[in-house]
């Protein structure tokens, strides 16, 4: 069997780190009592859809008090009208990417209110100055730049001071374009819509780095088994995580023959926090300085990549 994991990225200014997990069975599975008892899954485990996993980590999120400004998922969950009103009954904002062809509705310049796909409101409502080019992350080689405007669209057919048709469009192909339902307060800017969908990459990020942590190399068996073993490796990348949050960025440890320039240090990752623990804690570390002063290199050398490839991204437009 190959396992569906669905897990929930939390993201703050100062780190980032995967807090939540849930195991995803297909319905053919819960169908199989024998295959069930085999691996251990109680009886009382129904069958529970992607969204309704997804709508049961924010409940437990919820229920813990703990503060979130937006909520960030792709399409296989924004089409889902279910998980919409229970974020909106609960107050959270949200931007959640919806497919090409979800119907919406709005409100035309005469005054009609139609029902039309997503795809369509463009060409019905837009003209060529509304789209804005903003940068909605720092990559490593340069802001990611896209045009983007964002459509009032009608809630239960009425008008809506909260509800909004997001639309990403790639500068360097116009007709790629990507399609977000966004709720928030009336107030909120486009800036922070797209500032929010920014934090999209940081759970790719902490997907790819937890793979190596285990997170797709295991042999598990057991529904019990599962839980633990994931629970454990998210609970390792959340302690790096935390490292490479409380950690200042230190002067040289030792003396460099190519001493880093005036650009600034980027910050600790987790890959490097993994290998200093890795070269410092065992087997015990031969030279501390050496491997600390190796560390910092590459820092140095990260720094001066990304510089390079920014200023060249930014000198090209």
């Amino acid at each position: 069997m190959t396992f569906l994991l669905h897990i929930f990225d939390y993201v703050t200014t100062s780190g980032h780190a995967l807090i939540d997990r849930e195991l995803y069975l297909p319905l053919s599975w819960i169908e199989d009592q024998d295959r069930c008892r085999e691996a251990g899954i109680p009886h009382t485990v129904g069958f529970q859809t992607k969204c309704e996993l997804a709508q049961r980590m924010i409940e437990r999120i919820w229920k813990m008090q703990v503060p979130i400004s937006w909520v960030v998922a792709d399409a296989a969950y924004g089409g889902n009208l279910d998980l919409r009103l229970w974020l909106e009954d609960h107050r959270y904002s949200y931007v959640l990417a919806v497919a090409c062809n979800e119907p919406v509705g709005i409100q035309t310049p005469d005054g009609q209110r139609r029902r039309v796909e997503v795809s369509q409101v463009e060409a019905l409502l837009l003209e060529k100055h509304d789209w804005e080019r903003l940068s909605m992350s720092q990559g490593t080689k340069g802001p990611r730049c896209f045009d983007w405007v964002a459509v009032p669209i009608l809630h239960r057919w009425e008008g809506s001071r909260h509800h909004w048709l997001l639309i990403r469009q790639c500068v360097d192909d116009p007709s790629t374009k990507t399609y977000y339902f966004v709720f928030a307060p009336s107030q909120t800017t486009l800036q922070e819509m797209v500032e929010a969908i920014g934090t999209r990459w940081r759970i790719e990020e902490d997907f790819e780095r937890t793979k190596d942590m285990g997170l797709n190399h295991y042999q598990i068996r057991s529904f019990v088994g599962w839980y633990r073993h994931i629970t454990l490796v998210l609970l390792a990348h959340a302690y790096l995580s935390a490292i490479c949050a409380q950690v200042p960025t230190p002067s040289p440890p030792i003396a460099l023959t190519e001493p880093c320039d005036a650009r600034p240090l980027l910050p600790l990752t987790v890959p490097e926090v993994r290998h200093l623990l890795g070269h410092l804690i065992w087997p015990a570390p031969s030279a501390v300085k050496l491997v600390l002063g190796w560390s910092w290199w590459r820092r140095c050398h990260r720094s001066s990549a990304s510089y390079f490839h920014t200023k060249r991204r930014l000198q090209a437009g």
